[in-house]
């Protein structure tokens, strides 16, 4: 019994388990690394949360947001309005346009500025989204090839050739000869 227990001391001794810890080395212990992932998984599941929580917002972001809603749906129902104003009552949209014409040059560059920015930004942010959804079309290319390629490999499939030509099967044959 004290042989058996020196052995077993020796490859378990002082609370640890050496054949565990050398089987580490060349495997990965399979609940530690279940463990991990877990942490790695509630990790990004209580990030997102984070980005989606609601918050309460005081009433000088709320009016911020709706006034940077308001410049788009403006200018293009105020475009539509001067059509319809040019064709309802020409000269008071005469008399207006002729205004405009006195307007210096570089107040139209400003004016010019401004929009463009404000649309810019948009249209970068927006650029930047496309960006984005098309890296990640092109990273799922590889998968989307080599399954079009297990596809068309099962379309050139044929059935043996003992199955479709009788002749040739020797099993057919011999069951013929004994006709």
């Amino acid at each position: 019994m004290g042989v058996i227990e020196r052995v077993l001391g020796l490859v378990f001794g002082s609370g640890r388990n050496v054949v565990a810890e050398t089987a580490e080395v060349f495997r990965v212990n399979a609940e530690a690394e279940a463990a991990r992932e877990h942490g790695l998984q509630a990790a990004a599941l209580g990030q997102f949360g984070g980005e989606f929580r609601v918050v309460r917002r005081g009433l000088f972001d709320r009016l911020m947001d709706a006034l940077n809603r308001v410049p788009r749906p403006a200018m293009a129902l105020g475009t539509l309005g001067l059509f319809v104003t040019a064709m309802v009552d020409p000269v008071w949209f005469a008399a207006r346009m002729a205004g405009i014409a006195l307007v210096p040059e570089p107040l139209w560059w400003l004016l010019a500025a401004i929009v463009s920015f404000y649309f810019g930004a948009r249209h970068q942010a927006k650029g930047q989204d496309f960006q984005r959804e098309l890296a990640m079309t092109m990273a799922a290319v590889p998968q989307v090839v080599q399954t079009v390629r297990g596809i068309e490999e099962l379309r050139d499939v044929t059935p043996a050739d003992d199955a479709t030509n009788p002749a040739e099967n020797p099993a057919v044959a011999e069951w013929k000869a004994t006709r």
